[in-house]
């Protein structure tokens, strides 16, 4: 875990960052999140409450990366105010394997932590 207050982040990362707290904000949700793949493709998802299914705004970008047949990510950006469960973690390094990179920003986009799984 590595505190990113100060990380300036490249434009590709900055967009994920961007993307997931338009998905939160647009969305009305608790969570946004965007994941890209290995071909720079990007999958944006919101929190998913419904009675009958509960998914983090994180487990569904990377579910919706799978569907649509990514191998593998580059990295991932969550806007949250809650912490981040291991669920979510061991979603992206199912996908992205280790090392790959989760950006952990607040509702305002400043990116707080960078995790690597």
């Amino acid at each position: 875990m590595t505190d990113s207050s100060a990380l300036d982040l490249d434009p590709e990362d900055r967009k994920i960052v961007t993307l997931a707290r338009s998905a939160r904000a647009r969305n009305g949700v608790p969570e946004g999140a965007a994941v890209r793949d290995e071909t720079g493709r990007t999958y944006v998802a919101g929190t998913v409450a419904l009675e009958s299914l509960r998914l983090s705004a994180l487990r569904t970008a990377v579910a919706m990366a799978v569907a649509s047949g990514a191998k593998s990510l580059e990295a991932a950006a969550v806007v949250t105010e809650a912490d981040l469960p291991a669920e979510d973690l061991a979603a992206v390094l199912d996908l992205g394997g280790a090392g790959t990179p989760v950006l952990v920003a607040g509702p305002d986009g400043s990116v707080r932590e960078t995790r690597t799984v």
